[in-house]
This record gives C-alpha cells, sequence and structure tokens, in this order.
C-alpha cells in the first residue's frame, strides 16, 4: 500500500466555521500527516453569494483518486451540499493536486486549474507547501504566489480547529 501526497481545497460560505470544522473532522481520518494552511475569506468567484472562508488541507492517503473524490463528495452531503432547499455553498472539497499525476481521471483534471486563477487557492497552497513544484507550471508554489497577478482580496481570519490556530501569524 502506497501513500499519496494529496492537497485538498475546501471553502465555505455558509455557517463557515462550522462546515469547514466539520470537513476538517471527517477528513481527519482518512489522512496521516494532516496539515492545514491558514484560514482567508474571500469575496465569491462565480456565483452571488456572500463571502467565502477558505483553506489549504494536505496530507498523505492511501485512496486512489476516484475513491478519494467519492469520499470526499459524501463529506460533502453530509454538509447539506446537495441538499434540494439549500442556501449558499456549506462545503466545497476540491482535489488540487494527488502526488504527482496531470491529466484527465474520469472528468477529475489534475492539477486543478484554480490553482493558478484564484488567490484563495494559490495563496493558501504556498503557505502549506512552499517548495513544491506545480506540476504543470514547472516552478514552485511560493513563486507562483510571489508572480501571481490575481487580482482578488483575501483576509486571514481567526479560526481554530482542536486547539490549533489556522491564523496566519505574519503575511
Amino acid at each position: 500500500m502506497s501513500l499519496n501526497r494529496i492537497y485538498l481545497g475546501l471553502g465555505s460560505n455558509t455557517d463557515r466555521e462550522r462546515h469547514l470544522c466539520a470537513g476538517l473532522d471527517a477528513l481527519a481520518p482518512l489522512l496521516v500527516d494532516m496539515r492545514c494552511s491558514a484560514v482567508f475569506e474571500s469575496q465569491p468567484v462565480g456565483i452571488k453569494s456572500g463571502p467565502f472562508f477558505n483553506l489549504v488541507v494536505t496530507g498523505l492517503t492511501d485512496l486512489p483518486l476516484t475513491a478519494l473524490d467519492r469520499r470526499l463528495k459524501f463529506i460533502e452531503a453530509d454538509n447539506g451540499r446537495y441538499a434540494p432547499e439549500r442556501k449558499g455553498l456549506p462545503l466545497d472539497i476540491d482535489v488540487l493536486l494527488y502526488g504527482d499525476l496531470v491529466g484527465n481521471f474520469d472528468g477529475l483534471v489534475l492539477p486543478r486549474a484554480e490553482i493558478l486563477k484564484n488567490a484563495f487557492v494559490l495563496w493558501p497552497l504556498a503557505l502549506i507547501a512552499p517548495e513544491l513544484v506545480h506540476p504543470g507550471a514547472g516552478v514552485s508554489l511560493d513563486q507562483l504566489w510571489r508572480e501571481s497577478n490575481i487580482d482578488q482580496v483575501l483576509a486571514p481570519v481567526p479560526f481554530e480547529w482542536r486547539g490549533q490556530q489556522l491564523t496566519p501569524v505574519t503575511l
């Protein structure tokens, strides 16, 4: 059984702290060496809604990509993502990177394009894995963030999960 390093993007725009904590609680048993980025507030992109809380989570998993994606959909569903009467987006979990996979895997395109387009993905990703080389761009995530011209405002927010402060000390 081999372990793959994965990076997941999490976001919520309704009851944000509760849903992100529930998502992290559900991910914890699935991932070895789970680490979380700081949490940021961002304005919505592509939808009309209230502001989001976003973060990136990394860890090691032995789940194949399709099984992992299925588990993430169940976690989203448990948090009301697919409820008919839902308001907003309670919990969104996206696979950003899975090992060094590049390509289209049953509709999952890796690395996820949002990494290069959205500050709320790239900045937390660069904080949690600055030296990691983006498999498509061929440069480190830190360099991608420093050279990005993404016109989105992010604000760090006070956030705690299981006693762990997920608020950046310095920016």
